[in-house]
């Protein structure tokens, strides 16, 4: 198995300075916030990825399952960055995601336009063989596909101690930035022309091609906002773990996250991720070896079982 669809080696729980002997020592409360912070931090990495199925199911009505390895991509362009053409951390970040963006929108105008309309199998096999490639040919690099890279960060291995409590600043780093990203997508989506006037396409595409609204160019915008936010997730997780190629599997675990959020939503593509992250990290600790890795995969099934459309999800009806 994959070191990405590996909980442990994500977030180490037992190497992790969140939880020291000293906490241990402390309580078993002390002990059970470090283990929610930290399914937080890692339930925040879920969410952003899973935030671009959501984008891209609402614009197209198809899911794009190389949501994965565009995060996977972001890393490397953030990482090519600082190592070959000697930008800063920032400015790297910056150029990662504008790059990411890009990327996305071409994507979409290139590869996955001329296929729409065709059954949705067909766009979802398009979208895992684009994963593919991207990982190929990010292997193919020599010296650079094969290994596992470091991105430096000014933060790497700093720790905040806040009481009996020793906060992760990498962790911190990956809760602040989807906060602020998340208050970022809501102001698009609620006050700007272009977020409105996706929305309305989301709803309704004919209807909003009818009224003047150019979709298919929206479509491709939505493309571009998902690689970006991917990106975004991949400069995150980067610190915690480490840029490879094969990086982008944990999208396996984000897919979870927005099937129990509600597909259509995006406050529950977030919410998802956090409900997985935390019962993943307290899963992985107080149960035995082996349930973490489906710990996501059971939330999922219970939630089929119990709200089929999703914490946030629409209960969708057909006439027969």
């Amino acid at each position: 198995m994959d070191s990405t669809l590996s909980g442990p080696t994500l977030y180490p729980m037992q190497d992790s300075p969140a939880i020291t002997g000293r906490q241990r020592k402390v309580g078993h409360p002390v002990q059970f916030l470090q283990l929610v912070i930290s399914g937080i931090s890692q339930g925040c990495i879920y969410g952003l990825i899973a935030l671009g199925f959501v984008l891209i199911y609402k614009a197209t009505e198809t899911v794009s399952f190389a949501q994965g390895d565009l995060m996977m991509l972001g890393a490397f362009c953030a990482l090519a960055s600082m190592t070959f053409i000697g930008f800063p951390y920032w400015l790297a970040v910056l150029s990662a995601i504008a790059a990411m963006a890009v990327f996305g929108v071409l994507l979409e105008r290139i590869v996955i336009r001329s296929i729409l309309g065709q059954p949705a199998f067909s766009i979802v096999m398009l979208t895992i063989g684009i994963g593919y490639v991207a990982r190929g040919l990010i292997t193919m690099i020599p010296g650079i596909g094969t290994e596992t890279h470091t991105l430096p960060v000014p933060y790497k291995d700093q720790v905040w101690n806040v009481g009996a409590l020793v906060l992760n600043v990498e962790q911190m780093a990956v809760i602040g930035a989807t906060a602020a990203l998340c208050m970022l997508l809501f102001t698009v989506f609620r006050y700007s022309k272009i977020g409105i006037a996706m929305q309305a396409a989301s709803q309704n595409q004919l209807a909003a091609y009818y009224m003047g609204i150019p979709v298919k160019q929206l479509n491709g915008l939505v493309w571009g906002l998902a690689a970006a936010v991917a990106a975004v997730a991949g400069l995150l997780l980067a610190p915690i773990t480490f840029v490879h190629a094969n990086m982008g599997f944990i999208g396996l675990k984000a897919f979870p996250a927005a099937v129990v959020g509600g597909f259509g939503s995006l406050p529950g593509a977030i919410v998802g991720g956090l409900v997985i992250g935390i019962v993943e990290s307290l899963s992985g600790f107080y149960l035995p070896d082996g349930f973490k890795d489906t710990a996501a995969y059971i939330v999922v099934l219970i939630m089929l079982m119990v709200k089929p459309n999703g914490l946030f999800g629409e209960r969708l009806g057909k006439k027969v």
